[in-house]
């Protein structure tokens, strides 16, 4: 079975939708508005029930099936929060509210899955339950567990959950996972170098903070390339390094240091973090300053394990024919697999087209795309939980 009619049928709307909520981004937590759009839609579409507030601006929906014999519980999830880039798309649905935008296809999320619910409630061809978790905070923000948090898995006794990702440089309509690790899990880590602040015309009175830091910037680079196992991918960059003085002629008091860790292997973060500490504290205190280290673990890896993501590969095989299962794993993290944590599942990439990478002011969600995910989500609720013939 290819893309169902009806969502080639109910594209334009779906793509208003998307449009609408892409021309009003909102960031974690903040998704008032666009709570409230999915929320309406949902009471709509007739969906058995529907509430607010959960994981503090998360939406939840609820659809029984025509029958309820397999006492099967699926979820289906879509984040909903934008990013703090100003867009420079310059199209005529572009953002309306500046230094934000939909950078990372979060509103092409949202309203397929709309679509989908809109499918679901109408046909309600399945046998048991599917729940709609329209999550806010993607975005570093923690969104996943605080719905989590909330319950939205033993309160709506969920049994699996899956979700999905467009992905620039895959054809529009083609899908993409693998059995086990697909994305890296996310660590941040900020160093405070204290050094002794004073005149730039006088060094030797002082311990220089940003000479320091710019030492230990590049003695980091050191760490996964002499550290880490060459067959366990891991990642570690500086992004940020500011100090406390803007002046020519002041050698600065402190420096802070922010970065990221990315890692497959869940021994490998122990590695990174305590080479981290060493070399932070090594380097200040041969500068004569000392180092601070705040190590925050965000997200694990997310994991496909082999029955879910064979459960998820079937239903893009049926919408469209074209998947692809052996992809390389990506360095880039997502809080869904806070979820899989909790409950067995999987994720999948459709394919965006040769649009901009996600995170870039230019980039935008293919509406094209919107039949096929659409597609994908009812297709595996009506795969997994069919009618009795």
């Amino acid at each position: 079975m290819p893309v169902k009619n009806r969502f080639a049928e109910l594209q334009d709307q779906i793509a208003e939708w998307r449009r609408d909520i892409h021309a009003h981004p909102e960031i974690r937590f903040e998704e008032h508005r666009t709570s409230a759009l999915v929320a309406e839609r949902l009471r709509t579409f007739g969906c058995d029930m529907v509430e607010t507030g959960v994981g503090q601006t998360g939406v939840v929906g609820v659809i029984h099936g025509r029958e309820s014999g397999s006492g099967r519980v699926m979820a289906f999830r879509a984040d909903m929060d934008a990013l703090p880039i100003a867009e420079a798309t310059g199209l005529p649905h572009a953002s309306t509210h500046a230094g934000k935008m939909h950078a990372c296809g979060h509103d092409g999320h949202t309203a397929m899955l709309l679509g989908a619910a809109q499918y679901l409630a109408e046909t309600r061809n399945f046998d048991g339950t599917v729940v709609l978790l329209f999550q806010p905070a993607e975005e570093g923000g923690g969104g996943a567990k605080a719905m989590l948090v909330d319950g939205v898995m033993d309160r709506y006794g969920v049994n699996e959950v899956y979700g999905l990702h467009n992905w620039p440089g895959l054809p529009v309509g083609e899908f993409a996972l693998r059995e086990g690790p697909l994305m890296a899990a996310t660590d941040f880590f900020e160093i405070r170098v204290q050094g002794r602040g004073g005149h730039g015309a006088m060094p030797h009175l002082t311990a220089d903070a940003t000479l320091a830091a710019a030492q230990l910037t590049v003695a980091l680079q050191q760490v996964v390339a002499r550290n880490v196992d060459p067959l366990k991918p891991a990642v570690l960059s500086v992004c940020s390094l500011r100090t406390d003085s803007d002046a020519h002629n002041v050698i600065a008091d402190n420096a802070l240091i922010k970065g990221t860790v990315r890692y497959l292997h869940p021994e490998v973060q122990s590695l990174i973090r305590s080479r981290i500490e060493a070399v932070a504290t090594a380097t200040a205190e041969a500068h004569g300053a000392r180092a601070e280290l705040n190590y925050m673990e965000l997200v694990p890896a997310t994991i496909n394990p082999p029955t879910h993501m064979a459960y998820a590969a079937a239903a893009a095989q049926e919408v469209g024919g074209r998947i692809r299962t052996d992809i390389d794993p990506v360095m880039g993290g997502e809080d869904f697999a806070d979820m899989l944590a909790e409950r067995p599942g999987a994720f999948i990439f459709l394919g965006n087209g040769d649009s901009a990478d996600l995170h870039h002011p230019a980039y935008e969600f293919n509406d094209a795309a919107i039949p096929a995910g659409c597609s994908w989500f009812a297709t595996l609720a009506e795969q997994r939980m069919p009618l009795n013939p």
